[in-house]
């Protein structure tokens, strides 16, 4: 599985994590009972599907390893395996936030080295 996993959350959930030194999932997350991540090849569709023209967002690197065996790789969408933390993130395994912002065509800008 990848070493790093993504997770895209709006600036103002993760001012909360950062403000207790934990991220305890958006509310979808807290729906599904798991929190959602993307894999690099995943982050763009996920983006697509489920914040198409939302600003303010944030895109956030973990390294995997890091969460243990609360970190599940489980079929979603399309049968794809998808990384879900069973469990609060914490702040430890962030390796980086960056924001991600909306280009002139609507979707949403990665970081180059994603590309």
């Amino acid at each position: 599985m990848p070493p790093v996993i993504y997770k895209i959350a709006p600036s103002g959930l993760w001012a909360e994590a950062d403000r207790i030194g934990r991220f305890t999932g958006a509310p979808v997350d807290h729906a599904d009972g798991y929190i959602h991540f993307s894999t690099a090849e995943q982050a763009r569709e996920t983006a697509a599907k489920h914040f198409a023209g939302q600003q303010e967002l944030l895109l956030v690197a973990v390294d995997a390893a890091a969460l243990g065996t609360d970190l599940k790789w489980e079929p979603s969408r399309g049968g794809a395996l998808f990384p879900h933390l069973y469990g609060e993130l914490p702040l430890s395994a962030v390796m980086w936030a960056k924001p991600l912002p909306l280009g002139p065509d609507g979707l949403h800008v990665f970081p180059e080295h994603m590309r």
